[in-house]
């Protein structure tokens, strides 16, 4: 009997660029910056995805890939999660200004 586990291919990883870093453009405001680093995550999200369903269905895809995108994807995840306590921080404190 063949174990799904067996059709798994545990390659090197192709190592990209280890830190891709967010550049917004020159004279964008707030709001645009703030949509594309949710845009990216986003991007960085359905790679994911696909890479592990590819896993799953034993497409050759190596596991290796499969965890290194499901990892960066938590980790923008997590970041934003931080950007958005701090500006929900931010707008509480403002709020409790007194004018």
């Amino acid at each position: 009997m063949s174990s799904p586990v067996s059709a798994l291919r545990i390659l090197p990883v192709e190592i990209q660029s280890a830190a891709t870093e967010f550049q917004p453009a020159e004279g964008a405001s707030f709001t645009d910056t703030l949509r594309s680093a949710v845009d990216e995550m986003g991007q960085l999200q359905a790679a994911a995805d696909t890479k592990v369903a590819s896993v799953l269905e034993g497409n050759g895809t190596d596991v290796h890939s499969a965890l290194i995108a499901v990892e960066k994807a938590d980790l923008s995840f997590q970041l934003m999660m931080q950007v958005r306590n701090k500006i929900v921080s931010a707008y509480q404190e403002i709020s409790r200004m007194q004018f």
